[in-house]
């Protein structure tokens, strides 16, 4: 399996320019001539304004062209310039820089934009969520700069949501240090606005960056004190509290598992049904959504955690077809990959492949994004079936029964 580092720096351009960029479009692009691109990727020839000027048109950093970094899994070069302005738009405010120009939206209209946002990001269109929160970002920071001495809470709230959405974005992309950055001001934005309840909520956002981070156990604690700081009084809790303190458990329970707590994940599932079966349906509030529903497709993937196939399998006789149609895209599609998965640990192969193919058939762009598919096939790679290569094909993974592989940095640069 070659490494990026294998590949020449023309190699590499080609690579990241990829099929939809051809050598002429990246010569306007840059402002270069066709034969300066054809050059620089027959490695003939390559100046520093030349790299500088192709590294910015496709929205990476000089080092992975390179080759002293590589390239994020499933990054296109529309998702690199999406993640280079959300960077900028992050660290320049948190610097208390605002573009000229920029106008300060009203707290309602940004507020209006916090809910696309959400509502982009919840149904699995992440790259279009992160193109809309750069300028949000912006815009949010020159309505705090507009509002009046004293009057800044409200505008710090809205920041703090910017903020933390672009962390999860971030995140979620791969983009381990921008995740860090942008919660990390969302935190602060939080705090200067006095909102306790965001500040729980950020706290849980950070606790999902450490989770990816490989940091069990700050994962772990964060995610239980976002918990406890979130829970209502159930006689008095209206649904949007009961949908934070909900997400928020369910969220605990799926950290407990992956350490292998079984009393704390049992403890914590236990708090999101009965949350869940308080609120009677699903509800969407704080950037998240949750109810019943949510409650017990989440408690699959927990179970699957902590090896409780038989238990995961149990839970899906219970789910019908109908109940998927409250969840947001990317409640389903994760549903469907931990399916799947148990499918797979129950060696139903067949069964696995099926939910997996119309899963990533259904919606490639969420797919895309997603370590997991790459698991599953990984899992079942002695099934050597024409499904299986063709699963295969759609997240661009090599069955371990092709040829023992995982994916080459061709296949994963673009």
């Amino acid at each position: 399996m070659a490494r990026w580092s294998d590949y020449t720096t023309g190699e590499r351009i080609k690579i990241l320019r990829g099929k939809s960029i051809r050598q002429s479009d990246l010569a306007d692009m840059t402002g270069l001539s066709l034969p300066t691109v054809q050059q620089a990727e027959q490695d003939k020839r390559l100046t520093l304004q030349t790299l500088l000027r192709i590294a910015d048109a496709i929205g990476v950093d000089t080092s992975v062209i390179l080759g002293q970094q590589a390239p994020r899994r499933a990054m296109e070069q529309q998702d690199r310039t999406m993640m280079r302005d959300l960077s900028r738009a992050v660290h320049d405010t948190a610097a208390g820089l605002v573009p000229e120009g920029v106008e300060a939206a009203g707290l309602d209209e940004l507020r209006d934009i916090t809910d696309r946002c959400w509502r982009l990001y919840w149904d699995g269109r992440y790259a279009e969520a992160g193109a809309i929160a750069a300028p949000f970002i912006t815009s949010a920071a020159a309505r705090l700069r507009e509002q009046a001495a004293g009057e800044q809470s409200p505008a710090w709230g809205v920041m703090s949501d910017a903020y933390r959405l672009a962390g999860y974005v971030a995140n979620l992309m791969g983009n381990r240090d921008l995740a860090y950055a942008a919660i990390g001001q969302a935190q602060v934005a939080a705090e200067r606005g006095g909102d306790e309840l965001r500040q729980a909520l950020v706290t849980s956002g950070r606790a999902w960056v450490y989770l990816r981070d490989a940091r069990l156990a700050d994962a772990l604690r964060l995610a239980e004190k976002s918990a406890v700081d979130i829970e209502p009084r159930f006689s008095k809790a209206s649904k949007n509290e009961l949908v934070a303190f909900g997400s928020h458990v369910n969220f605990a329970a799926v950290v407990a598992s992956r350490t292998g707590d079984k009393e704390r994940t049992a403890d914590y599932l236990s708090q999101s049904h009965a949350t869940g079966a308080r609120m009677g349906g699903e509800h969407q509030a704080h950037g998240t959504l949750f109810g019943p529903v949510s409650a017990t497709t989440q408690a699959v993937g927990i179970n699957l955690a902590l090896g409780n196939t038989g238990k995961a399998l149990t839970l899906m006789k219970s789910i019908q077809d109908d109940d998927l149609s409250a969840l947001s895209g990317a409640a389903t599609n994760r549903y469907q990959m931990d399916r799947a998965m148990a499918y797979a640990d129950a060696k139903m192969w067949d069964a696995s492949l099926d939910v997996l193919e119309k899963a990533l058939t259904k919606d490639p762009e969420w797919g895309r994004h997603q370590a997991l598919p790459g698991v599953i096939v990984q899992k079942i790679g002695k099934a050597g079936t024409a499904r299986l290569r063709r699963v295969s094909e759609l997240i661009g993974v090599a069955p371990t029964g092709a040829n023992g592989s995982l994916p080459s940095a061709a296949r994963t640069a673009v």
